[in-house]
């Protein structure tokens, strides 16, 4: 009798297997094979933010975007502004400079920061840079980009492809192999 149960239970639990694999058919094999896909979800999500750094209570700098998203859960974590940001930088002589692209990254292991979109970084005393993408490295405080840029100051009117500035904007390296500079004697 137990060996005749134990092949209702098997015949049973078959069926039931059966049933359920052909049952997932069409656009439900589909929608379980996307359940079964290994999502990156924030941890974290802000829409229309406004960030303030402070160092000894003393403002730094300010973040506003649209949307931010924090992906500090993932095995390569970063902090993601998919729809653009703007960071005011504040001197200690109450000076400031603007940051602004329309899309922006952050990887907290590497230090590196990745801005894209008609990236313009205007400095408190009148230099201007436009690059279609630009990076900061925080760990040697060097701004770079491989891109076309154009960069004017007072002093300078260059154009090129690939340049990095210490973050003071006072050394300098032409990166790509053309372009142009227009200095004042």
């Amino acid at each position: 009798m137990k060996v005749f149960s134990k092949y209702i239970f098997l015949n049973i639990v078959t069926a039931c297997a059966v049933t359920m694999f052909f049952s997932c058919g069409g656009d439900n094999l589909e929608e379980v094979r996307r359940m079964s896909e290994y999502q990156q979800i924030p941890v974290g999500e802000a829409t229309n933010f406004e960030l303030r750094y402070t160092d000894s209570l003393v403002l730094k700098a300010i973040v506003q975007g649209k949307v931010y998203k924090d992906f500090t859960n993932q095995d390569f974590p970063y902090q993601e502004f998919p729809d653009g940001l703007r960071v005011d930088f504040f001197g200690d002589r109450g000076d400031t400079s603007t940051v602004t692209a329309h899309y922006g990254v952050i990887y907290p292991q590497t230090k590196l920061i990745d801005l894209q979109g008609d990236v313009n970084v205007i400095t408190s005393d009148g230099k201007h840079l436009k690059a279609p993408q630009l990076y900061f490295d925080q760990v040697n405080n060097w701004i770079f980009t491989e891109k076309e840029f154009e960069f004017l100051s007072e002093d300078y009117d260059m154009s090129g492809v690939g340049i990095g500035f210490n973050k003071d904007f006072t050394q300098l390296r032409f990166r790509g192999r053309k372009g142009s500079a227009v200095l004042k004697e």
